[in-house]
C-alpha cells in the first residue's frame, strides 16, 4: 500500500504544489501525494514556470482546501507543512494520527523585483523543496 503524504501551506499555490509534484516524480508508486491549503488561491505563475523548467507540468493543477479533505474524512500517513518560519502560526493543521513535519520554505508569492529576480528566487525554493523531497523518499 502506498505511503500517503499531504503537503500543506496557506494558499496551495506554490510550495505545497511543488512538494506534491516532486513526490509524485521522485517517489513513484511507493507514495500517494496530495496538497492543499488553508485559503486556496490560484497557482503562482513563477512556480508553474520554474517547475516546467525542471520538466514537470503543474499548469493544470487545481488548488484544494484542507477543510474539504478533512470533511471528506481523508487520512494521511504524513502531513508536511511547508509554510515559512514567519507564517508558521498561520500554517494549517490536519486532524488525525499522521506523522507531522514542518519544512519551512520562503513564500514565492512574497518575492519582489524584476521577472528574472523573482524567477531566480523561485528556482532556489524549487531546488530546496526537491532536495527535501528526495531525502524524504530515500528515508522511507
Amino acid at each position: 500500500m502506498a505511503i500517503s503524504v499531504l503537503f500543506l501551506c496557506v494558499h496551495n499555490s506554490a510550495r505545497s504544489q511543488m512538494g506534491e509534484a516532486y513526490l509524485k516524480a521522485l517517489g513513484g508508486e511507493r507514495f500517494a501525494a496530495e496538497s492543499a491549503g488553508l485559503e486556496p488561491g490560484t497557482l503562482n505563475p513563477f512556480v508553474v514556470r520554474a517547475m516546467a523548467e525542471d520538466g514537470i507540468d503543474i499548469s493544470a493543477n487545481a488548488t484544494k482546501s484542507v477543510f474539504d479533505l478533512a470533511a471528506a474524512g481523508r487520512r494521511f500517513d504524513h502531513v508536511i507543512t511547508v509554510c515559512s518560519k514567519e507564517a508558521a502560526e498561520h500554517c494549517p493543521i490536519f486532524p488525525g494520527r499522521a506523522e507531522k513535519r514542518h519544512w519551512p520554505f520562503p513564500d514565492p508569492s512574497g518575492f519582489a523585483g524584476s521577472d528574472e529576480e523573482r524567477m531566480a528566487r523561485t528556482r532556489e525554493v524549487r531546488e530546496l523543496i526537491k532536495a527535501a523531497v528526495a531525502e524524504f523518499v530515500s528515508s522511507h
